[in-house]
């Protein structure tokens, strides 16, 4: 009877209890011994202090050779004064390529205030666009997804610069084309853009043909190599 209930761990010391004691014994031996290690002779060795840099503001042109101007804190589009030439050369060339800085959100000053002018708008992505001359001008088909389910259909849309244009209220300046990620677009089709204010005079274009570190624009005829005379 003995030797069975030894057998069957009756009487004496379970092993499992005894393992748990041993590895927690180990553990607290090593928790003690890592916090030796971080005490020295002298007492607790002290952290090292984490160096500050000190950042000084400068001027706009510091910024632009590579330093950090007083722009890089409340916003570069704030201390520009550009916006009456913004005006001037919207109405002059009528249609610009505009670049802007990568973070986004420079043109929103531009664009509120065409809308200040009296100016409505027409937002349109370029890579889903197709001819620009069809789809603006002319009444053009579109095929909608038929997800494999439905016969092929094709629906006809009115232009999409005429009918707004007939749309706009009488006290409405103007109609704004604002066409993004235009970059994508030939130079055939940036040239027939350039030359929509000649062929609608109520209509202005401006398309966002990149980035750059500060937002700038130009002549969208001299991006789409045309010149004045062509133009005209």
């Amino acid at each position: 009877m003995s030797a069975s209930a030894s057998s069957l761990g009756y009487g004496g010391p379970s092993t499992s209890l005894n393992n748990i004691h041993t590895r927690s014994n180990y553990y607290l031996m090593m928790v003690v011994k890592h916090k030796k290690s971080s005490i020295s002779k002298g007492g607790i060795v002290p952290q090292r202090k984490k160096e500050v840099g000190v950042i000084r503001c400068s001027s706009s042109s510091s910024s632009s050779n590579g330093g950090i101007g007083i722009g890089d804190f409340i916003g570069g589009d704030l201390l520009k004064f550009d916006l009456g030439k913004w005006l001037s050369d919207v109405e002059e060339h009528k249609a610009l390529a505009i670049y802007s800085p990568h973070e986004g959100g420079y043109e929103g000053r531009y664009f509120t205030r065409l809308r200040y002018q009296g100016y409505y708008f027409l937002d349109l992505s370029a890579r889903g666009l197709g001819d620009p001359e069809t789809t603006l001008t002319k009444v053009h088909p579109v095929c909608p997804a038929h997800v494999g389910k439905q016969p092929i259909a094709r629906w006809y849309f009115p232009p999409e610069v005429d009918y707004r244009l007939e749309a706009l209220p009488p006290d409405a300046k103007g109609l704004v084309v604002w066409i993004i990620e235009a970059k994508v677009l030939s130079k055939a089709e940036l040239q027939f853009l350039a030359l929509l204010p000649t062929l609608r005079p109520k209509v202005r274009v401006i398309a966002e043909c990149g980035n750059w570190r500060k937002f700038m624009w130009k002549p969208l005829k001299e991006i789409a190599g045309l010149t004045s005379s062509e133009g005209a």
